[in-house]
């Protein structure tokens, strides 16, 4: 049985990119955005704890197959086709990935639809920074980076890169300025987070509020999940959303 065979599909379009989705439940919007290699069950288990909270989640489909496990071989293929889709920036400093398009059109459709104080999005792992590149330039009000790990951290300056142009970064300095708070969760030795949380620091300030955990494990949310960060996570979105 599929995790996804509960979900509605839709289809949306921005320009000349159309991607599907999955959605489920009411109330304000919430784009969670799966990590590597796909929207695996564990993705799908943490959506299902966001509907329980009263929340529309949209889960986009941007890469793998959805519903599958994850296994090595699968993650190592689907790393090895988003490193050369034009769609992201997996390596490119200073740079805001061309999907961030989509996602943000996304994100004004759901709001114009469904209301509230704004959309929330979770971005995890090789997404983890969408979120960011949403705020930039969408109605979103609870902003999740969860692990973010692009630009992949080769080198120190990749190491530190938000996976943003300097024009959206200075957008999300901007909403930060005035008053969105931005959760950010990571363990704290995780090499493919690299310096990334020292600059969102230095560029958010108070209004970046960072949840870490021991250890050299990654994926806070899903695979080596933490309910702790879980929770972090749930009443961010409550209290910003539905508050």
């Amino acid at each position: 049985m599929n995790p996804l065979d509960s979900w509605g599909r839709g289809i949306h379009t921005a320009g000349d990119r159309t991607y599907s989705y999955f959605r489920k439940g009411s109330g304000p919007a919430v784009v969670v955005i799966h990590e590597l290699p796909g929207i695996i069950p564990e993705v799908v288990e943490l959506a299902e704890e966001v509907v329980d909270r009263g929340f529309t989640v949209v889960l986009p489909h941007l890469f793998g197959q959805a519903g599958r496990k994850a296994t090595p071989g699968y993650a190592a293929a689907t790393v090895a086709t988003v490193c050369v889709n034009r769609e992201f920036t997996a390596f490119a400093l200073g740079r805001t990935p061309p999907i961030a398009t989509w996602l943000r059109s996304l994100a004004v459709e759901l709001h114009e639809e469904l209301g509230g104080p704004g959309v929330g999005a979770v971005g995890m792992c090789f997404t983890g920074g969408f979120a960011l590149a949403m705020l930039a330039g969408a109605p979103v009000a609870a902003p999740v980076v969860a692990q973010p790990s692009t630009p992949f951290p080769l080198g120190p300056k990749r190491a530190a890169d938000l996976n943003l142009s300097p024009a959206d970064l200075d957008s999300v300095r901007d909403k930060v300025v005035g008053g969105c708070q931005v959760l950010g969760l990571r363990y704290a030795g995780d090499p493919a987070v690299g310096q990334r949380f020292d600059t969102l620091r230095r560029e958010l300030g108070d209004n970046f509020i960072a949840v870490e955990f021991p250890g050299r494990k990654h994926s806070t949310l899903t695979l080596h999940r933490q309910q702790e960060g879980v929770d972090r996570v749930l009443d961010f979105l409550t209290e910003k959303l539905r508050g």
